[in-house]
């Protein structure tokens, strides 16, 4: 008995350190009481004494997720609903941009000289009027952090490809030129050229050269979201008929800012009759084509009858 109970004594070896460290609950145990778990079941349960400071951390960052996702209107999983360009326009018409406004660049004095060749070749000035939606729109243009700055339009370059993509009057050119910068070999960003775009626009506003057609509707940031439109129209045309490629994308965006600034009332009448074409109704069949007859009609006779 003695020898046998010696024998079972020399068996039981010293725990090793690596072994006591493994005295931790099994993997089932973990996922039945780990963060995890908790945060999916224990939310608005009384905290157990038992969890560690970082577990009732987490679990009270979940319970304010959850908070703030219902503050939205809408559930956990559900994503609220795009804004608006209309939405996002009264927002900075409502906010204040002094400080932005201040740093607007204004046309510069003339002489007397300049303002008689101005009259008789330039362009008109822009109304008194407008001169505020003006302001407006360049100051969302501007960007307090470089970083952002979006290539010197701001809010207006991503304001833009909204307009552009939510407007039901443009969404068919949108998808036609996001189509184009897809091709495999005429590819080009999409969002990169659009803010390129909006900065050939902001420029020819800056340069008053769309002051006649501002004071014509009566309006700036509409003939400007509709001047961006017609530009990147001409330029999905010029990108198809003369093969362009990222490689020579300086080249078109050139010719484009020429076109721009020069003829903007000749893009904007592309653009009207684009748009036009798009909204008519398919033609009906004329009287030339064949008409076919159903067998089943009365009065036909069919081949082989008598």
């Amino acid at each position: 008995m003695s020898g046998a109970g010696g024998s079972e004594r020399s068996e039981q070896r010293p725990e090793r350190p690596e072994q006591r460290q493994r005295v931790v609950p099994p993997i089932p145990a973990l996922g039945q009481g780990g963060v995890l778990q908790e945060l999916m079941l224990g939310v608005g349960q009384p905290p157990d004494p038992g969890i560690s400071e970082e577990q009732r951390q987490a679990r009270e960052e979940w319970e304010a997720l959850e908070e703030i996702q219902s503050g939205l209107g809408g559930s956990s999983g559900a994503a609220p609903p795009p804004i608006s360009f209309s939405e996002a326009l009264q927002h900075f018409q409502s906010a204040e941009l002094s400080s932005s406004r201040g740093k607007v660049r204004a046309p510069g004095r003339r002489g007397i000289l300049a303002a008689l060749l101005r009259c008789l070749c330039g362009p008109p000035r822009l109304r008194p009027q407008l001169r505020g939606e003006q302001e407006l729109a360049l100051a969302m243009a501007q960007c307090a952090d470089p970083g952002t700055d979006l290539r010197g339009t701001g809010m207006l370059g991503l304001m833009q490809i909204l307009f552009f993509v939510l407007d039901s009057r443009t969404l068919p050119l949108a998808r036609e030129i996001f189509q184009l910068s897809q091709h495999e070999t005429q590819n080009f960003p999409f969002c990169i050229m659009s803010v390129n775009i909006t900065r050939i626009v902001i420029q020819a506003l800056q340069e008053e050269r769309l002051s006649r057609e501002c004071n014509r509707r009566q309006q700036v940031i509409g003939v400007l979201n509709d001047l961006y439109a017609a530009a990147f129209l001409r330029l999905s045309r010029l990108w198809e008929q003369q093969h362009g490629t990222v490689a020579n994308a300086a080249f078109f965006l050139k010719e484009l800012e020429l076109s721009t600034k020069k003829k903007p009332r000749q893009l904007l009448k592309s653009l009207e009759a684009y748009l036009s074409r798009s909204l008519q109704p398919p033609s009906p069949p004329s009287s030339s084509q064949i008409q076919f007859t159903s067998i089943c009609d009365p009065g036909v006779e069919l081949e082989g009858d008598s």
